[in-house]
């Protein structure tokens, strides 16, 4: 028998790559919700900025790129910690300001870092952090590192005078950088149309000489695909890519936006056409996979992220000490 034309080979053929990416953006969702459900119970201090929606960026960003590139974002940084492979407990244990964290709990929810992962955070700076991306690609390029850097930002950090500093640099030096811009329409309150005269943000890239690129980014393969090829391109040598990708996000803009700025009818309507996590899902029951099978894709999930909350719980709390070693410099200089 042909097994090329079997039921079986085209579950393989799909869902062999698409489950681990559904898996990771399940663990993303869970504990972002379970990190809001923490902060309003006082678990968690100071600001959070839920990534609820945009899953499909940060896992298909991974999924295109290799262990030695680098990423940097903003504030909302959970799900790209976790992309690249911070544990859920030491996210977690972060956000509760545990000395566990990935940041020994002095960084919490905008500044996460992950030095072994080649994750370099975490800024909470709108904008500020596309110069820094670019230093991070001159390096790579000046040693010739085989590595890229990959940044990202909002749409209302495009007009910060730190984003065209870093871009302008990037293209005249054809750093081995990708710019990405998740758009997800609302500048923290501000829709879209109401800060910017043009909509389609890759028209700057002609003013940077780099190449553009914009799509939606709701379906995890596509983002993948559509990252790879900037990524090859900047490996190649041959310059930077600007993106826009076009996103959602489900919650606020932090915890303490109530966001009267959009309608309720709105967001359900997003989430029933634009959940990255819905639109997987469905994928892996059209190829062929079962209800209980993704069932227990979700059980697994659920474990890993009770199994974090438990352990932020139980962790001592961030040391004064370690600002000393990871913070503030030492009194004297280096030597003392």
């Amino acid at each position: 028998m042909d097994r090329g034309s079997t039921g079986e080979e085209r579950v393989s053929s799909v869902s062999e790559e698409l489950l681990p990416l559904y898996r990771q953006m399940l663990l993303i969702r869970r504990i972002e919700e379970e990190s809001a459900k923490a902060y309003v119970q006082g678990k968690i201090g100071g600001f959070l900025h839920l990534y609820i929606g945009q899953e499909a960026i940060a896992v298909g960003t991974e999924a295109a790129i290799t262990g030695d590139d680098n990423v940097l974002t903003t504030y909302r940084d959970h799900g790209f910690a976790l992309a690249r492979g911070t544990t859920p407990r030491a996210v977690m244990a972060e956000l509760f300001g545990k000395d566990t964290g990935c940041s020994r709990g002095l960084g919490g929810s905008m500044h996460m870092f992950d030095k072994e992962n080649r994750f370099f955070g975490g800024h909470a700076i709108v904008g500020g952090h596309v110069a820094v991306a670019a230093g991070v690609a001159f390096r790579a390029k000046y040693l010739k590192q085989d590595n890229v850097t990959l940044c990202f930002f909002g749409e209302g950090a495009t007009n910060i005078g730190g984003f065209h500093e870093g871009m302008s640099l990037a293209g005249l030096w054809k750093l081995p950088a990708v710019f990405i811009c998740e758009n997800n329409l609302y500048s923290m309150g501000t829709p879209l149309v109401r800060t910017m005269p043009e909509k389609d943000l890759t028209k700057k890239a002609p003013g940077y000489a780099m190449a553009g690129d914009r799509f939606e980014g709701h379906d995890v393969l596509e983002v993948r695909d559509r990252i790879r090829q900037a990524v090859d391109r900047a490996r190649a040598g041959d310059g930077p890519t600007l993106i826009e990708i076009l996103t959602y996000r489900f919650r606020g803009h932090s915890m303490s936006d109530p966001g009267r700025y959009r309608t309720s009818e709105e967001v359900e309507e997003r989430k029933k056409k634009h959940d990255p996590l819905r639109i997987s899902r469905q994928k892996l029951l059209d190829d062929g996979m079962s209800e209980s099978d993704l069932d227990a894709v979700d059980a697994e999930v659920e474990e890993m992220v009770q199994d974090a909350v438990k352990f932020a719980e139980e962790s001592e709390p961030a040391k004064r000490e370690s600002m000393f070693d990871y913070v503030l410099a030492p009194e004297g200089g280096a030597d003392a």
